[in-house]
C-alpha cells in the first residue's frame, strides 16, 4: 500500500473528504511536495507557524535543549530554564499594561494546546471565584475537549451530552446580552478578534462595555487569544489595540514556532488558588516541555527581531486591496487574521480546491463555512502576497 493508503487505513478521520496532501518539507511560507513543488501556506497550520515553517532560530533552538534534555518532572516541580526564561519574556510583553492599565498578570501556566489552556483558565476561575457559571459567545470556538466544547456552539457539542452545567452564551456586539453576566458568573471567556466565526474584530465601544460588566459583577474576563497571540493581527496581542485588559489570558497556536505549547496566564493571586483544596489543583505531566518552551521562546525573540506590526497591518491591507471581485462581498480581519467571504460554502469550497491545485494552500472557518481563512505567516513578502491573491482570483474566475 502507498502511504495515502495506509494514512485513510490507520489514521483516525474526523471528515470523509480528508485533504490528504503530502508535503516533505516545510520553510518559510512554503510546504514543498515529494515532487518538489512549492504551496503558499496562506493558513500557517491553522493560525501555528507565526514565523514560517522551520524558522532557522526555532530549529536551533530545539536541536539545542534536545541535547540537553527533553523531561524531567510534572510542570511545576524543577527548575526547568526554558520554562522560567519563557514565563519571564511573556510577562514582559505585558509590562506596560501593568503601569497604564493596572493589569496584574505575572504567573504563566503552560499547556501543551490551546483547549487545555481553556480548561485551565475555566477551573481556575470557578476556583478563585467560588462561582459554577461561564459565559461564552455563540460562534465562538475554544477547543474540542468536554469542558472547552461545553462553551461552543450547539450542532458541534449535541450528540457529545452531557457537557458542564451552568454555560451561558451570549450574542457578540450586542450590548442587552450583557445583562447575562450576573454576580453568579465566574468568568466571560471572549475573543477580542473572533476566530471561527470568520475572524471578527470586536468594537471599543463593546469591549469596553464588556469590560465595566465584568467589573460591575464581579466576573473574571479570560481572553481567549489562541489564534491572535504573537503578533497575528499586528500587535503581539490583539487586546493591545483595544487598551481593555483581561483577568487571565489564553495563548498557544503561534506560541511555539510549530511545536505544541499553549499557556493560561493570570496574577499570582489568582493562580495560587491550585495550591490547596485541594493541593495540586491542576497539574500537567508535558505541559510546559522544555523543547516547546526553548522553541517558543525562539519564536518570541524573532518576532522582536523581524516582525514589525505596523508591517503585518498593511500587509493585510495588500490582501484586502487585491482581493477585490464581484463573488468576494468582504475581505474582514486585522493584520494577518484575515476572512474574505462569499456568497456560500458550495462556491467556495470549488475556488479552494482550485486555489490548491494551484500551488495556494488555504480552508474555511467552522462556523463559518462560507469564508475563506487568510492567516499566512507573518513573514510573507509582497511578491508571495500578489501571487497568493492571482491565484485565488483565477480560482474565481474558473
Amino acid at each position: 500500500m502507498d502511504l495515502r493508503q495506509v494514512f485513510l487505513n490507520n489514521v483516525a478521520q474526523t471528515s470523509d473528504f480528508p485533504l490528504a496532501l503530502e508535503f516533505v518539507k516545510a520553510e518559510g511560507v512554503y510546504l514543498i511536495d515529494k515532487n518538489e513543488r512549492k504551496f503558499v501556506d496562506l493558513i500557517s497550520g491553522i493560525a501555528v507557524s507565526n514565523m514560517g515553517h522551520c524558522h532557522p532560530d526555532v530549529v536551533e533552538a530545539i536541536q539545542h535543549q534536545a541535547g540537553q534534555y527533553l523531561h524531567q518532572m510534572v510542570y511545576g516541580e524543577y527548575l526547568q530554564s526554558p520554562q522560567i526564561q519563557l514565563a519571564q519574556s511573556l510577562v514582559e510583553t505585558l509590562s506596560a499594561y501593568s503601569t497604564t492599565k493596572g493589569l496584574k498578570i505575572n504567573n504563566v501556566y503552560f499547556v501543551n494546546s490551546g483547549t487545555e489552556a481553556v480548561e485551565g483558565a475555566m477551573k481556575l476561575a470557578k476556583r478563585f471565584t467560588g462561582r459554577q457559571e461561564i459565559v461564552s459567545c455563540y460562534k465562538a470556538y475554544h477547543g474540542s475537549t468536554h469542558g472547552a466544547l461545553s462553551l461552543g456552539d450547539e450542532a458541534f457539542k449535541r450528540n457529545f451530552r452531557p457537557l458542564l452545567p451552568g454555560i451561558r452564551k451570549i450574542e457578540r456586539e450586542y450590548f442587552p446580552d450583557l445583562e447575562i453576566i450576573t454576580k453568579a458568573t465566574a468568568a466571560v471567556v471572549f475573543e477580542p478578534v473572533g476566530g471561527e466565526s470568520g475572524v471578527r474584530p470586536t468594537s471599543q465601544k463593546y469591549l469596553e462595555a464588556l469590560r465595566a460588566r465584568c467589573n460591575e459583577t464581579g466576573t473574571l474576563l479570560i481572553f481567549d487569544e489562541v489564534q491572535s497571540c504573537f503578533g497575528r493581527t499586528g500587535p503581539f496581542w490583539a487586546f493591545e489595540r483595544y487598551n481593555v485588559v483581561p483577568d487571565i489570558l489564553l495563548a498557544a497556536k503561534g506560541m511555539g514556532g510549530g511545536m505544541p505549547i499553549g499557556a493560561f496566564m493570570a496574577p499570582q493571586e489568582i493562580m495560587s488558588v491550585f495550591k490547596d483544596k485541594p493541593i495540586l489543583g491542576h497539574i500537567t505531566t508535558f505541559g510546559g516541555h522544555p523543547v516547546s518552551c526553548a522553541a517558543s521562546l525562539a519564536t518570541l525573540k524573532a518576532w522582536r527581531k523581524e516582525i514589525s506590526p505596523d508591517e503585518v497591518e498593511r500587509k493585510g491591507q495588500r490582501f484586502k486591496d487585491k482581493l477585490v471581485h464581484a463573488k468576494i462581498k468582504a475581505v474582514r480581519g486585522s493584520g494577518l487574521m484575515l476572512a474574505a467571504e462569499f456568497e456560500n460554502f458550495d462556491f467556495l469550497k470549488k475556488v479552494i480546491d482550485r486555489t490548491i491545485e494551484n500551488g495556494v494552500i488555504t480552508d474555511w472557518f467552522l462556523y463559518c463555512d462560507n469564508a475563506m481563512r487568510i492567516a499566512p505567516p507573518l513573514i510573507i513578502t509582497d511578491q508571495q502576497i500578489d501571487f497568493a491573491c492571482k491565484v485565488i482570483l483565477a480560482a474565481i474566475e474558473a
